[in-house]
């Protein structure tokens, strides 16, 4: 598993559930929109502050970034 392309999924997919551009979150984060698209695309590696920050600004726990999305859906 690679951990940071499920924040990268996560991220992309919490984002985008609560109507916020990569520039609003990044704003409301306190971050450089490109600093957000890079976690987005998995090529940067956010800190657990980072994680902090977005999760807050999204009401998740930063857990919620770090969960495999795939490991918890059951087998079809």
């Amino acid at each position: 598993m690679d951990v940071r392309r499920v924040v990268a999924h996560n991220l992309r997919r919490l984002r985008k559930a609560a109507g916020l551009s990569q520039e609003e979150l990044a704003h409301r984060a306190g971050l450089d929109r490109t600093y957000v698209s890079g976690v987005e695309r998995g090529v940067r590696n956010p800190t657990v502050l980072v994680l902090q920050d977005l999760a807050g600004v999204l009401a998740v726990r930063p857990a919620d970034l770090l969960a495999d999305v795939e490991e918890q859906q059951p087998d079809a």
